[in-house]
């Protein structure tokens, strides 16, 4: 039976080693390691679930329940380089921010969940960014975009990379 291809690099290790002394135990550390695998390669894919798990002395079941909970993971293909979050709460839903959602979608040629062909933006509907008075609103990357408008998702296409 061949072994599969190492997928966490050292740099990752190291990473997540970092950790170790912040946390009470191991298993503490899975959704910290998690997020560096994600940073690092835009996904998890299962070797890294193995990897991490070996890493943390437990089992690859338990790393990937902490996986699956959160919807924040993609598993299958990594996502876009740039990953957006349209908010759907009630107070973006009230300015319009479903409509918003449709319209990047349409003029993005894909639909949420999904990621461009040339693979450059994956788009992501949330349940809430925390950012009501600023509705509607999305979360580019590490950048909250606000008060949202066709014209400014219109800007935003043309800045991505």
């Amino acid at each position: 039976m061949a072994t599969a291809e190492r997928i966490l690099t050292d740099e990752m290790l190291e990473e997540i080693r970092a950790f170790f002394p912040r946390y009470p135990t191991r298993q503490a550390v899975t959704l910290p390691a998690l997020h560096v695998v994600n940073e690092h390669l835009r996904y998890v894919p299962q070797q890294a679930v193995v990897e991490i798990a070996e890493l943390l002395d437990l089992v690859p079941s338990q790393v990937q329940d902490t996986l699956s909970f959160y919807g924040f993971f993609k598993q299958d293909t990594p996502h876009g380089r740039t990953r957006v979050w349209v908010c759907r709460s009630i107070s973006c839903h009230l300015r319009d921010g479903d409509d918003l959602l449709d319209y990047l979608c349409q003029q993005a040629g894909v639909q949420p969940g999904e990621t461009t062909e040339d693979g450059k933006l994956t788009i992501e509907a949330a349940e809430c960014l925390g950012a009501c008075e600023h509705g509607p609103c999305m979360l580019a990357g590490k950048k909250l975009h606000t008060c949202l408008t066709r014209e400014k998702l219109d800007a935003f296409l043309q800045t991505l990379e």
